[in-house]
């Protein structure tokens, strides 16, 4: 009898163990983790292959990626890896999607459930700077898509852990100087506020593609370039809020969190999607260099890892994606789009912020990798051997 009641509390131990492992799987796959992520852009010919990106973003130990599509060679990839994935549907599919729930459904489908939960993906972008942009039948069809892709992962049970959000250009706001004046642009807001009341509803951030650099190329004669890069300046003073602002990053997300409380969203999270600088551009794209890209890549670097929020929303701690991981040769435009890139084409870095490229000594990268696995299941090992040791104790106890 005794025998037999202890077979059972094993089953029961096992089978509670079985869920808790799962469940902790699940739970890592919901937020951003920390503070700093990538964008993960791939229009270019010359870069590595998803497999090697895996390795890269690894030893660099970011686990946070946004990729732009739903490429299902890199969602291979990155099974089983424990990174972080936001994966985008392209400006090309709104149309369709708004129209069509069932293709929205089809698309989630093939593109997140299909892949989850080997495969974290975490976010489902829908679109990219659509409101602001040229093309004003997708302004019409962004909150129809975004509610047919949210109702498709809610069907599938997915709402809880795939988040839903779309991000804004800079072109969204009439004025942004100082921060406490900023309002959405009037076009622009008739479209933005039911977008907000429904991210509102399912708990989504405003997502923002913030550059410190394009608003210095924009006006480089009233723009300390110090302000922009992080470095020792005296900074803006904002006399409505009784502010002050050392540097322009802050600003910007401040001024996008004075466009929402004006809109009636107050409470809403910020969370940066893009922003970096370019090491490279045209004659008259002078403050594209490779010294300006470090000190703003590093500076950012530090900042984020602070854990600290703006001026502004200080208990609302600062996240962003860094753009991009690789210089794209394939993007149009001036030279500066093409080189945004923390690392080259064949994988070494552009500069040095700290990280590692794929051209260092096999025995580096090996270890590297190796480190930056570690580090990434140490928490959610922890977490399972204290668990199993006192349900385990439990269960025993009870015999």
């Amino acid at each position: 009898m005794k025998s037999r009641r202890r077979r059972h509390q094993h089953q029961l131990l096992f089978t509670f163990l079985l869920f808790l492992s799962q469940e902790i799987e699940l739970l890592t796959a919901e937020a951003f983790t920390g503070t700093y992520g990538i964008n993960y852009g791939r229009i270019a010919d010359n870069i590595p292959s998803p497999d090697e990106v895996v390795t890269l973003l690894r030893a660099a130990k970011i686990r946070n990626v946004r990729i732009y599509d739903a490429d299902h060679s890199v969602l291979e990839a990155f099974s089983g890896t424990g990174l972080q994935l936001v994966v985008g549907l392209p400006n090309g599919y709104l149309k369709d999607m708004s129209a069509n729930a069932s293709h929205a459904m089809s698309w989630v489908k093939e593109n997140v459930q299909a892949f989850r939960p080997k495969t974290s993906i975490c976010g489902i972008a829908v679109g990219n700077e659509v409101l602001g942009g040229d093309d004003y039948e997708l302004w019409e069809a962004l909150l129809g898509a975004v509610k047919n892709v949210y109702k498709a992962i809610s069907k599938l049970g997915l709402a809880d852990a795939v988040q839903i959000t779309t991000s804004h250009s800079q072109a969204v706001f009439a004025n942004s100087y100082p921060p406490s004046s900023c309002i959405f642009e009037k076009n622009a807001a008739q479209f933005m506020k039911p977008l907000l009341e429904f991210f509102s509803q399912i708990g989504s951030p405003f997502c923002l593609n913030a550059y410190p650099f394009l608003a210095y190329m924009y006006n480089p004669e009233n723009i300390d370039i110090n302000y922009a890069l992080f470095e020792k300046t005296k900074g803006i003073y904002d006399m409505k809020t009784n502010l002050h602002y050392d540097n322009m990053l802050d600003a910007q997300i401040d001024a996008t969190y004075a466009a929402l409380e004006d809109a009636g969203f107050k409470k809403m999270e910020v969370i940066v999607t893009e922003t970096g600088w370019a090491s490279r551009g045209d004659d008259n794209e002078a403050a594209a260099t490779v010294s300006n890209a470090r000190t703003y890549n590093y500076n950012l670097r530090k900042r984020l890892a602070k854990k600290k929020g703006t001026p502004l929303r200080p208990k609302m701690v600062v996240k962003a994606y860094i753009f991009a991981v690789f210089n794209e040769n394939l993007k149009s435009g001036q030279t500066s789009e093409r080189n945004f890139g923390l690392f080259k084409p064949d994988g070494s870095i552009s500069y040095d912020i700290g990280f590692h490229g794929l051209k260092s000594s096999s025995a580096d990268s090996s270890l590297l990798s190796m480190k930056a696995v570690q580090a990434q299941g140490l928490s959610k090992s922890y977490i399972l051997i204290s668990t199993i040791s006192a349900a385990a104790s439990f269960l025993f106890l009870k015999q």
